[in-house]
């Protein structure tokens, strides 16, 4: 099992996936080849997929959990194992097309209210002001940060993509009240630096910012998180006659399909005055 999990490991390595890909990948791989016990890894491949697909669904998984776990089981097979997989036979499950919940601005605005603290509120003015991830704002830089142009770099994104995104007055505002009162120094150049100063924040210790205001807000944390701000983000702008395009290219996303999930976001009945309103005086 151990070779198994260091080839499984190279070629996550070889191709440069990211470092919680690799973790998911290796945990998942390493439960599913204890699944399987001393059977083949190979011969029964589409059987034994099926099998564990069925004792994840037993489990009460959601899709979404199952897809991860078998698109890892997948990678093992046709990339570690150079073994093809009739992917007919394993059936990736029906994902329910829910729309995630987003705040709504007088809740946005409760919440800025709320935060106190002056790097919280820098951060959570970065996730709804320029719908950066949240691994994104841990690990933003100094030099990233351009308020001649009022634009955010992120080097290396989701996909290990760059681009540019807006920086909006509110969140400069906010950096700028952070940078007097904490004065961060790294030099790496992180904007944001852990308690000790040794590093970047971490991406759990910026939800801990949202989840202090959201309780703060008297707001129910369960339903919201930190990637709500970015669907904000992007329906928020949406709304205000922002282009799919644009949302799109400072999102990041790979797909245009992706960035119209706010259309069904946004409130597409505002102004919009129903047939029934139109029929007074008819007939009178």
């Amino acid at each position: 099992m151990q070779d198994i999990l260091t080839k499984v490991a190279t070629d996550i390595d070889l191709r440069a996936l990211s470092d919680s890909t690799r973790r998911k990948y290796l945990r998942i791989i390493g439960v599913y080849l204890e699944f399987l016990g001393n059977e083949p890894v190979r011969e029964s491949a589409e059987s034994d997929m099926r099998r564990y697909s069925l004792s994840l669904k037993k489990r009460g998984l959601c899709e979404t959990t199952i897809d991860t776990y078998l698109a890892a089981i997948f990678f093992l097979y046709e990339v570690a194992l150079d073994w093809p997989i009739n992917r007919k036979q394993v059936p990736l499950p029906k994902k329910a097309k829910s729309l995630p919940e987003i705040l709504t601005r007088k809740q946005l605005a409760a919440i800025m209210d709320a935060t106190a603290n002056a790097k919280h509120r820098a951060i959570i003015s970065l996730g709804f002001g320029s719908g950066l991830r949240v691994s994104e704002v841990a690990k933003l830089r100094v030099c990233d940060i351009d308020s001649e142009s009022m634009r955010i770099f992120v080097k290396g994104g989701k996909g290990k993509k760059d681009r540019y995104t807006i920086l909006s007055q509110t969140s400069l505002d906010c950096l700028r009240a952070y940078w007097r009162q904490y004065r961060p120094s790294h030099p790496d150049g992180w904007v944001f630096l852990g308690p000790y100063g040794y590093a970047h924040m971490t991406a759990d210790a910026c939800r801990s910012a949202l989840n202090s205001s959201l309780l703060k807000a008297d707001i129910d944390r369960e339903h919201f998180s930190f990637h709500t701000l970015r669907h904000c983000f992007g329906t928020y702008l949406l709304e205000d006659g922002t282009d799919l395009m644009t949302i799109k290219e400072m999102m990041g996303h790979a797909s245009i399909g992706t960035t119209a999930l706010y259309l069904h976001l946004t409130n597409v009945t505002k102004g919009v005055i129903s047939p029934i309103d139109t029929l007074s005086g008819i007939g009178a």
